[in-house]
């Protein structure tokens, strides 16, 4: 996966995927790939949350200590 890759665009990456499956317009020669590139872009989805989430507590974390 590119390290350029963003949130975003791979989400949006994902959302095209969707609709074409959903309309019946990838072939099915393209189906096994659109579907492993849709898992690909899912994990990648699933680690920027859980990183920005990871940040997110932390920052507060810190914050509290701050406040105190």
């Amino acid at each position: 996966m590119s390290e350029s890759l963003t949130y975003s665009a791979a989400l949006s990456e994902l959302n095209e995927i969707a609709r074409a499956i959903d309309n019946e317009s990838i072939p099915l020669d393209e189906l096994s790939a659109k579907v492993k590139r849709a898992s690909e872009l899912i994990a990648f989805c699933k680690k920027r949350l859980h990183a920005t989430e990871e940040e997110v507590k932390k920052i507060l974390g810190d914050m509290e200590e701050t406040a105190q």
